[in-house]
């Protein structure tokens, strides 16, 4: 079974220019977990509680800058794997480059 969670926003202060970090903008996140059959159950503490893992993530974002969009996935990707019983994470983190034509880059990064 896979849990995703897709776009979630958050406001950060990370990029590689100091303009960038010092006016902050948003970045999108997108998440698969793969939990095996829990919350099978119909139980939710038996399964990966996702308002958990959003949490997780702002908190992450929040503690500190990253220069480069690699840095904060795998930062967001290694938290998720150890905080939460999963079998893998896959973690996309997304954002509109300034003066570029493109509708954003990302990263992806993923955990066995």
């Amino acid at each position: 079974m896979i849990v995703e969670l897709q776009g979630l926003e958050v406001f950060g202060h990370h990029g590689a220019y100091e303009e960038e970090r010092r006016r902050g903008q948003p970045f999108w996140f997108d998440v698969q977990l793969e939990v095996g059959e829990r919350g099978s159950d119909d139980e939710l503490p038996h399964a990966v509680d996702y308002t958990r893992v959003a949490a997780a993530i702002r908190a992450i974002s929040d503690a500190r800058e990253f220069k480069l969009l690699e840095a904060l996935a795998t930062a967001v990707a290694d938290d998720l794997r150890a905080r939460f019983p999963v079998e893998r994470v896959v973690v996309k983190v997304r954002k509109r480059p300034a003066g570029m034509p493109v509708e954003h880059s990302a990263v992806t990064v993923a955990r066995p």
